[in-house]
C-alpha cells in the first residue's frame, strides 16, 4: 500500500481525478487536474508504486535533468495531492496519473483507501471522449451522478452508458460500491482534431467544476488558449474544403439539436456562472 505523507485533518475534502490514457481524449481531463495543482498550489502528499501495475515498455521512464542539472530517471505512475483553495470551504483532494495496464481493481482499491484515509467525501472523476462534435461550438459536458440528492441539484443524470469502459468507469463503479457520492463528468472532443492539448474542452470542464464546488476558479491563460486553439482550427478547416464543409453540417446539427436547449433554465444557469465568476474578479 501507498505511504500517504503526514497532513493535518482535511475539511470535508471533494476528490478530484483524471488519468491519461483511453479516458483521456486530447489530455483534456488530465490538463483539467494540471491546472487545479497549479491554481490550487496543490502539494503532493502520495504516489503508486508504478511496478505493481504499469507495463514499461508501454509507459516508459523518462530521464531529464533535475533543478541542480543532475540526470534524473522519474517513472510513470499517479499520484495523489491536497489543497486548500481560498473562497471554498472544503479541502480538495487531486488524483492524477495513467490508467494501468494491469491489476485494475487493485490500482483502484489502493486509491480508494487512500481516499478513505484522507476523509474524501465525494468524488468526481474526469473524462473526454472524441466525438462528432464541431469546434466552432461549446464543448459539450455531459454529467453523471449516482446520488439523488446530487442528480436533482446538478440537473445530472444517472449513467445509461453500456459498453467498453476505462478506469474512470472502474474507479466510478467501486466508488458505488462502497456508498462514496460520485460524480462524472465527460467533455466531448471534436474528432477531427484529437491531437493534444484541447484547451477549449479543459476550458468546459472546468466550468462544471465551478457549478459543483459553487467557487470561481481562476482560469489564467486557458481562455486565450482556448480562442487560440479555435482559430488554428479554423485555419485548418479553411485550407480544406472537405474538412470546411464537414464542420459547416457538425453545426447544422448541433444548432438543430440544441434548439430545445436554449430555455429559460438554461439561460439562467450560465448567466449566474458569469455572475459568480465576475464577481470573483472583482474581490481579487
Amino acid at each position: 500500500m501507498m505511504e500517504i505523507e503526514a497532513v493535518p485533518d482535511l475539511v470535508r475534502p471533494v476528490v478530484i481525478a483524471a488519468f491519461e490514457g483511453w479516458n483521456d481524449a486530447a489530455e483534456a481531463a488530465s490538463a483539467v487536474v494540471d491546472h487545479l495543482m497549479r491554481v490550487w498550489d496543490a502539494r503532493v502528499v502520495a504516489a503508486i508504486d508504478p511496478e505493481d501495475y504499469y507495463d514499461f515498455q508501454v509507459n516508459r521512464p523518462s530521464v531529464g535533468l533535475d533543478d541542480n542539472g543532475f540526470r534524473k530517471l522519474t517513472w510513470p505512475s499517479t499520484h495523489i495531492a491536497i489543497a486548500s483553495p481560498p473562497q471554498l470551504d472544503r479541502d480538495v483532494i487531486l488524483i492524477r496519473g495513467i490508467e494501468p495496464n494491469m491489476r485494475w481493481r487493485g490500482f483502484t482499491a489502493e486509491l480508494l483507501a487512500a481516499v478513505d484515509d484522507l476523509g474524501g467525501e465525494l468524488v468526481v472523476t474526469l473524462g473526454a471522449l472524441l466525438a462528432d462534435s464541431p469546434h466552432t461550438r461549446p464543448i459539450p459536458v455531459t454529467g453523471t451522478a449516482t446520488e439523488p440528492e446530487l442528480i436533482d441539484r446538478l440537473s445530472l443524470e444517472e449513467s445509461t452508458y453500456e459498453g467498453p469502459t476505462g478506469i474512470v468507469g472502474v474507479f466510478q463503479d467501486a466508488c458505488v460500491r462502497l456508498d462514496l457520492p460520485s460524480v462524472s463528468y465527460w467533455a466531448a472532443v471534436p474528432h477531427y482534431v484529437a491531437q493534444p492539448p484541447c484547451p477549449k474542452a479543459t476550458l468546459a470542464i472546468l466550468g462544471h467544476l465551478e457549478e459543483l464546488l459553487g467557487v470561481s476558479i481562476p482560469l489564467g491563460d486557458l481562455p486565450e488558449e482556448a480562442r487560440a486553439w479555435e482559430r488554428g482550427v479554423d485555419e485548418l478547416a479553411g485550407d480544406d474544403e472537405e474538412i470546411a464543409d464537414y464542420v459547416r453540417s457538425l453545426e447544422e446539427s448541433r444548432d438543430t439539436a440544441d434548439l430545445p436547449e436554449a430555455s429559460g433554465e438554461a439561460i439562467a444557469r450560465e448567466f449566474e456562472r458569469y455572475l459568480k465568476r465576475r464577481g470573483g474578479d472583482q474581490s481579487d
